[in-house]
Parts: structure tokens; sequence; C-alpha cells
């Protein structure tokens, strides 16, 4: 089974939690690289150490979580290898894996409620990358995009 890093701020720690809670249930091996309560917390933080994390293999994909997921996927994709989606709604987050081979997905505390957040993360999980052809050659595109 994949593991799964999660990454939060203090705006985002209780609903990280419940997906944690339930990935755990589910039986998906977690790491969780923080934060760890809802004491103020600066999002690129944790934003870059779950997303090092995927890209350095350690998990196998990611789930972040700020006030909008906005903030936190920015983080994210600034680490080389990530490609970070931000969901607020199951359909575009399993897309995502589907063309865009999304290794991590961010949701908004503060835009989603809980049971939303779980259909997301669980339509991003489910979904497989739909390799070769135009998508596998869009990917190669956009990871070779300059970031200078």
């Amino acid at each position: 089974m994949k593991t799964i890093a999660l990454g939060s701020d203090h705006a985002g720690y209780e609903l990280k939690e419940y997906i944690k809670a339930h990935l755990t249930e589910k039986g998906y091996p977690v790491k969780d690289y923080g934060c760890y309560s809802t004491e103020r917390a600066d999002y690129p933080v944790y934003g870059e150490k779950a997303a090092r994390g995927v890209a350095a293999g350690e998990c196998d994909l990611g789930v972040l979580v700020c006030g909008t997921g906005c903030g936190i996927s920015l983080s994210a994709n600034r680490v080389k290898g990530i490609r970070c989606c931000n969901c607020s709604e199951p359909y575009t987050a399993e897309m995502s894996r589907r063309h865009n081979n999304s290794n991590m997905v961010a949701v908004g505390a503060r835009v989603v409620g809980f049971d939303l957040a779980l259909m997301i993360v669980d339509r991003f999980l489910e979904a497989e990358f739909e390799a070769g052809g135009r998508h596998e050659a869009r990917v190669a595109m956009i990871e070779a995009i300059d970031r200078s």
C-alpha cells in the first residue's frame, strides 16, 4: 500500500488529523511532516517538508492542508518533481492523478468540510495515472519547464 505524506499549517491541523485517522483506518502508512498543533505555523515550512518526502521517495503521494489549500500547494510545487493540485471537489483530484500524474493534493480547511475533504483525498488516492500518449507527453512538458 502507498505511503502517504501529510502536512499542514495551524489552520489545517484539525482537518489533517481527521484525514490521518481516515487513512490509517483504511490501512495506509502515513508520515506526518507537521505541524503538530493549532499554534501558529507557516504553511511554506510544512508544504516543503512533505513535498521533499514525496520527491525523495520516502512517501508515494502526499496530502496537504492549509486554510485555502492555495499557499501550501504553491510551496509544495516549488520542490522539483512535485505536482500538487489544490482541489475543492473530487473530480479535479481524480483527474489530476489520471491526466497530470499529480503526486500531491491540497485542500482548504476553510473551504471544504471534513466529509468532502475525505472524498477528495479518496478519489485522489484511488486514481491511477493514464501513462502513455498525450498525458505522459504533457507531464514531461511540465517537468521540462525551467524554474529560472
